[in-house]
């Protein structure tokens, strides 16, 4: 019986020997396992990485001197940090690739003059936008863009910025537009964030939610273009009267409330070259109000109120 006894002990000691044995093999085995599937993953990643970058190359154009990356209907929801070997870029041209990110690493392409990103399916503006001082351009209309970052005002170079048709934009933070001297943002719904963007020359807001433009636009003195089609704004301020560089307007499509009539052209010329809701169209337009005002307030409200308060005024 003590014979049998030991011999189980001892069958016991060696099976539980083995066991842990067996047990330290398999974590090593397993940690063998994962260490070459780390590296094939890394491989796979490197070759992966490598054919995304040589597809970019080939995407790769000089045009006016400059280096652009143009792509064009394929799909690239993401862009590869590989991208960051071509940060020599000055142009990036990326339309209907279903581009839902624009990468945090876009700060360091510190030669980019120009980002077009219109027609695809972004939503943010990285913070990380303001580190490109040399930014000229900036095209992200016909997105889903919600928000703009303050930090996009440390882009002192900007000159152009398109968010044509973002539905989803309804406010722009106070410190975003301070001193920045842009030629062109948008404001949707609300317009009352333009302040010192005294170099602006080209603003483009068709097909946004606008209801009505600030007295403060009085200060882009060297706006010569302005497109507001498709809003709804229900008045044109007076102080656009002077803004002297003023030569292209369009506010077709908009619930103004005062119906205008322009003077009858000399010439059949003179026609075809007038546009129906164009400079000639505003100043019409300012001059009505000026005398609706002056007939309806008998002096008792200032003019730069809008024609919508002031009925609203009197209504009470």
């Amino acid at each position: 019986m003590t014979e049998t006894t030991v011999c189980v002990g001892l069958f016991t000691s060696v099976k539980a020997l083995w066991e842990v044995r067996i047990q330290k093999i398999n974590e090593q085995l397993q940690k063998e396992k994962e260490v070459r599937q780390r590296a094939a993953g890394r491989l796979t990643v490197a070759w992966e990485e490598r054919a995304s970058l040589a597809k970019l190359k080939q995407k790769v154009i000089t045009e006016n001197g400059r280096a652009v990356l143009r792509i064009e209907q394929e799909e690239w929801k993401t862009l590869p940090s590989c991208l960051l070997k071509l940060n020599h870029l000055q142009e990036w041209q990326l339309h209907r690739v279903s581009l839902v990110k624009i990468p945090q690493f876009i700060g360091r392409f510190q030669n980019l003059l120009v980002l077009d990103l219109s027609r695809n399916s972004i939503t943010d503006i990285p913070r990380e936008i303001g580190q490109l001082p040399n930014l000229q351009e900036l095209n992200l209309s016909y997105n889903k863009i919600k928000s703009i970052p303050k930090e996009l005002s440390n882009c002192v170079s900007l000159e152009r910025l398109e968010l044509a048709v973002n539905r989803d934009i309804s406010d722009l933070p106070h410190q975003s537009f301070h001193f920045i001297t842009i030629k062109a943002f948008v404001l949707i719904k609300d317009c009352s964030w333009i302040y010192r963007a005294e170099n602006l020359h080209t603003l483009w807001l068709q097909r946004n939610e606008i209801t009505h433009l600030p007295e403060s636009i009085r200060n882009l003195q060297n706006l010569s273009t302005l497109v507001l089609t498709s809003n709804k704004l229900q008045d044109i301020p007076v102080c656009m009267k002077d803004m002297p560089n003023l030569r292209f307007v369009n506010f077709r499509d908009n619930p103004l409330q005062l119906e205008v009539e322009l003077p009858p052209c000399e010439n059949e010329e003179e026609e075809e070259e007038r546009e129906l809701y164009g400079i000639q169209f505003m100043h019409a337009y300012i001059q009505e109000s000026l005398a609706f005002l002056a007939k309806v307030t008998k002096g008792s409200l200032k003019t730069t109120l809008p024609i919508s308060l002031i009925v609203v005024v009197l209504g009470k």
